[in-house]
């Protein structure tokens, strides 16, 4: 049953209040009505970005004479009487604090009659665009909006941003912009100038204050002229919940140039990519049509040698049964460089969301992981039952959905406790997350009663004995005497 890798399209974006724009103002004239301290704000704002601001003010307050005395740049042009039509010609941009919603709707006709995008202050039916919430680490600028909902929450996540983001990040921001000319002409590759601007972030994120220097263009500009062959880089997606990807993961997927994922990667995940990169699904599922895993080695070799940069997005951990000693032999064979990011393996992730240590003191002193199947989709042969049997070890199965019943009645013949704790988890850490409970040699027939339409990973062990007996007593009357038969922690 095979099936070919299907190339995805990436999602649309999602609605948008407002769409954010930058306004290049360098030498434009901006128009600016009223004298007050909320207009003088905003006048401050567009002399920042170099614009020249003529104010009509008939009054102007102290704070817009304060400003026109020194602005921080461009110009700034105090008149002191009311605007009329004839000083918006011209204009790159036009802004007015007005006593009323009359004065408001002239202010933005004569803006609009000739052309020029308009802001009321704190009138948004007479609004071209908006202002938001600023962090300034120029060139470096992020803007913030709530679409006028909640000023003061915007302002709330700028100071949340701004402790995240250093302030050296400013000269970085324009030491890219001085430097972007010699990358330039360079003629790299696509690849060649991507690799740059990765080694040129890694370097301002680890030295954000230490300022950039000759030595460091020299140093990335070598490194990038070097290297110009495509890689592999492995990567854990985790059990599901995207807020478990590691950082390392995220910065990989956002500097891919081809991603090549599984079934059991969700679309919230993926949506963490580069949005230019191609996503392509090579899904393996059991008992299902799957994507030779020769095929997927060849595509991810091909891709590679082509330039690009690959990554292989797995569900879990890429070193926990997911052929991940496959795929790194071949493109060693193939002399391509190869990653491995690793990830929050399943276990770990139901373990978390079941608030249950696999590791749980005096219970069990080991964990063992094993898988449910082999090649052939059939119990594996060589499951040492004897290590299944110890009540002392915690045992995690992996893609267990059709084999669990043979698996179980092999275990219990081999000594395993038939009363042992047990749980079934079904898309662990997803939002449709589902949990079956009980002793092991009811467990079969629970999971049976419930087919699973998602993946399945079965724990079982003594340290599951809390959770089942709390299971149990939540359960309703007809089935709670069937959760758990006794147990003993022995």
């Amino acid at each position: 049953m095979n099936r070919r890798p299907t190339e995805i399209r990436p999602n649309t974006i999602g609605a948008l209040a407002r769409l954010p724009m930058f306004f290049a103002l360098e030498d434009k004239r901006a128009v600016v009505a009223g004298g007050s301290a909320a207009a003088a704000w905003k006048a401050e704002l567009l002399a920042a970005a170099g614009a020249r601001v003529e104010i009509f003010a008939p009054q102007p307050g102290e704070e817009m004479q304060s400003l026109a005395a020194s602005p921080p740049r461009g110009s700034v042009t105090l008149r002191e009487r009311h605007w009329t039509a004839e000083d918006f010609p011209g204009a790159a941009i036009a802004v007015a604090d007005s006593p009323d919603d009359a004065e408001a709707s002239r202010f933005a006709a004569a803006a609009c009659a000739a052309g020029v995008p308009v802001n009321v202050i704190d009138r948004p039916a007479f609004c071209d665009f908006s202002f938001g919430a600023i962090v300034n680490r120029s060139p470096l600028v992020i803007g913030i909006s709530t679409d006028g909902a909640s000023p003061v929450f915007g302002q709330a996540i700028r100071a949340k941003i701004e402790a995240l983001i250093p302030k050296g990040f400013g000269r970085w921001a324009e030491a890219a912009r001085l430097w972007r000319p010699r990358v330039r002409a360079l003629a790299l590759s696509f690849r060649g100038r991507r690799s740059f601007w990765e080694r040129f972030t890694q370097r301002a994120v680890a030295t954000p204050n230490t300022p950039p220097s000759d030595a460091d263009l020299d140093a990335l500009l070598s490194a990038a002229s070097s290297r110009q062959q495509g890689s592999v880089v492995l990567v854990g997606a985790g059990p599901g919940d995207p807020e478990l990807l590691t950082l390392r993961a995220l910065r990989a997927l956002q500097s891919a140039d081809v991603i090549l994922f599984d079934d059991l990667v969700s679309a919230d995940i993926l949506d963490f990519a580069r949005r230019e990169a191609r996503k392509m699904l090579v899904g393996k599922t059991g008992y299902r049509p799957s994507c030779r895993q020769d095929d997927i080695n060849a595509l991810m070799i091909a891709l590679a040698r082509a330039g690009r940069h690959v990554v292989r997005l797995k569900g879990g951990d890429p070193m926990i049964f997911g052929r991940a000693d496959e795929e790194i032999a071949a493109c060693r064979a193939a002399g391509l460089d190869v990653e491995v990011v690793p990830g929050i393996t399943t276990a770990q992730g139901a373990a978390s969301r079941l608030l249950v240590s696999l590791t749980h003191r005096g219970t069990a002193r080991r964990v063992q992981y094993i898988t449910g199947h082999g090649r052939d989709g059939k119990l594996p042969a060589d499951i040492d039952w004897a290590s299944l049997a110890d009540p002392s070890v915690t045992t995690v199965v992996y893609m267990p959905t059709r084999t669990l019943p043979d698996l179980i009645a092999r275990a219990t013949a081999a000594g395993l406790d038939p009363a042992t704790p047990a749980v079934a988890v079904e898309r662990a850490t997803h939002a449709e997350e589902r949990v079956i409970a009980g002793a092991i040699a009811e467990l079969p027939a629970r999971v049976a009663a419930e087919p699973p339409s998602g993946p399945l990973i079965v724990m079982i062990g003594r340290a599951f004995a809390g959770y089942v007996a709390n299971a149990a007593q939540d359960a309703p009357p007809d089935r709670a005497s069937s959760v758990l038969p006794q147990v003993q922690n022995r």
